[in-house]
């Protein structure tokens, strides 16, 4: 029977969001922190263009980073998501307590910085940016100056530790880098024809994905040697694999989410997911939804499985001969079947956290 996929649409943002990131799963489930590009011209704190966390599988508000002062291009947690980075517009990244919302440390920068990544022991914080230069900053020694390796040529969109954060992966234009940490030295270098729009590395099986026009590339991480690619039928700017490596899921420029199969490369669903082009997908750490953030100020979660219970989902099964299509509903504390069936319904998004004014 067919089942139509329902988003849960997180408010909150007003600006586009432009990056996210999930945590590992901990004891209390697994978090997501997103940015978003703040008002032009902005200067004083205010909530428009602040990093945002929320509860991974239901999209709940947790709290707002409030300390930024322009926008917010990248954000990142850390395995166990006690740490939050930021890398923004004002020439800085921040490092926060992501359980009390406290700003931990500002790490100055030249230029603006476009990207975050934490060792696995959540020790060093990786930062790229407009500068063309990768830092490596000791967290336990926030005064020492970091380690600098220079070799870009353009401005870093992407840099991310792998191989055990014995390797670096960094992108800029059109150039996907590999660094061995121990050295400073680059290891081998990808060249593309045209802008490259993003970049995920998934540690089982050491894979990288790459996106740049219409075409999503998979890589090995340890050499970056070609493994598969996929043409999409728009220019995409973000992919995700599923952690088993059965699905991914690409959005773009023309507001649509697609989903394949992995290894056929079938398309298996297509749907128009946002009102504006679409910036990050990325799927949760159990894989059983992924997000997405768009141009239209929104991140939406939606079911790799639809029709599955699971988070604010509850999946119901029409009356039998009824001729609907069966559908998923979102069920909610304390609401009736009535209010749940106008939230199912055709085209209809569940909006359910009012803009957010202060830290948490």
């Amino acid at each position: 029977m067919a089942m139509r996929q329902t988003p849960l649409t997180c408010s909150g943002h007003t600006r586009p969001v432009v990056d996210l990131a999930f945590s590992g799963i901990t004891p209390y489930g697994y978090f997501l922190i997103s940015a978003c590009k703040g008002e032009q011209g902005q200067v004083l704190p205010s909530p428009h263009g602040k990093p945002m966390l929320r509860q991974g599988d239901t999209g709940d508000w947790i709290g707002t980073f409030l300390g930024h002062k322009g926008a917010v291009w990248g954000a990142t947690l850390n395995k166990d998501a006690t740490k939050a980075a930021t890398a923004a517009a004002d020439f800085t990244a921040k490092v926060w307590d992501a359980v009390s919302g406290d700003e931990l440390m500002t790490l100055a920068h030249k230029h603006i910085v476009k990207t975050v990544d934490f060792t696995q022991d959540s020790n060093y914080l990786l930062t790229g940016g407009q500068d063309k230069l990768l830092r490596i900053y000791d967290l336990n020694k926030p005064e020492a100056e970091p380690k600098e390796i220079s070799g870009h040529t353009s401005g870093i969109k992407k840099a991310l530790w792998c191989s055990e954060d014995k390797q670096i992966l960094s992108a800029d234009d059109k150039t996907v880098r590999l660094w061995d940490h121990a050295t400073m030295t680059e290891v081998k270098s990808l060249n593309f024809n045209m802008s490259v729009s993003s970049m995920e590395y998934i540690p089982e099986g050491e894979i990288l994905v790459i996106t740049y026009g219409r075409s999503i590339a998979f890589h090995s991480a340890v050499s970056l040697d070609p493994i598969k690619s996929f043409e999409a039928p728009a220019t995409i700017n973000s992919a995700s694999l599923h952690p088993e490596k059965e699905f991914l899921v690409a959005g773009g420029e023309d507001f649509k989410l697609y989903k394949y199969d992995y290894n056929s490369g079938e398309e298996l669903e297509s749907y128009k997911g946002h009102f504006g082009p679409i910036h990050c997908v990325r799927f949760s750490p159990d894989g059983e939804l992924y997000a997405s953030g768009s141009e239209d100020g929104t991140l939406r979660l939606w079911q790799t499985v639809v029709g599955k219970t699971y988070g604010l989902w509850k999946c119901v099964l029409p009356e039998e001969d009824s001729g609907e299509l069966a559908k998923p509903k979102i069920s909610f504390p304390e609401t009736t079947e009535e209010e749940l069936e106008e939230i199912a319904s055709e085209n209809s998004d569940s909006i359910y956290s009012s803009t957010p004014e202060v830290k948490a």
